[in-house]
């Protein structure tokens, strides 16, 4: 089975891999067959993961999958949210984004600092499947400081995941594989797998 991936980020792809190994089906970029990025004109995640997953599909004739996650901070009335990957103006600077985030936290109190990584992943079985299949993950954290570690991309070297009391970015990337949003949505997804 071959599913198209709906995603440039190579982060997000080697996740989904890495969550995905186990399974028979050959999981191909989007990029590799020439599919450019779909405009996310959507005002949820679902929306734009539908987006995203209908563009891939019907421009490749295969199975599609998209993600769209992001960083939701509380003080921050949930910002970045859906525009986490251009929260600072250009799309996938993560050391931008994460500067803005940091400035406008500075004077948020250690009590108010609670954030969420947050994912929906979307599986359509044809471009004009009427019933996707949706599943969402989610992993609360706080907002640290200042950024702390080297590993996983984005955002997560700024969210401390307070249980473990390190960084998404200090873990071992077969830790984060396991236990992140993206990981819980795609386990999810798994249990109503629709592909033999």
């Amino acid at each position: 089975m071959r599913i198209v991936v709906a995603t440039g980020n190579p982060g997000k792809l080697a996740e989904i891999r890495h969550v995905l190994a186990d399974m028979a089906v050959d999981l191909v970029a989007q990029g590799e067959l020439g599919i450019p990025e779909a405009d996310e004109t959507g005002t949820t995640f679902v929306e734009n993961a539908i987006l995203k997953a209908r563009q891939a599909s019907a421009l490749s004739g295969l199975p599609a999958m998209a993600d769209d996650s992001g960083l939701i901070v509380d003080a921050l009335d949930g910002a970045p949210g859906l525009i986490s990957a251009h929260y600072a103006g250009v799309h996938g600077d993560a050391l931008r984004n994460i500067a803005r985030v940091l400035d406008e936290m500075r004077d948020v109190p250690e009590s108010r600092r609670t954030a969420r990584f947050y994912s929906v992943v979307v599986l359509l079985r044809h471009a004009a499947d009427p019933q996707p299949l949706i599943a969402e993950g989610m992993i609360e954290g706080r907002i640290l400081d200042a950024p702390r570690g080297r590993n996983g991309f984005g955002y997560q070297p700024i969210f401390l995941l307070p249980e473990l009391d390190c960084s998404s970015a200090e873990l071992p990337s077969e830790h984060w594989h396991r236990i992140s949003h993206r990981a819980q949505a795609l386990a999810a997804l798994r249990k109503r797998w629709p592909f033999g």
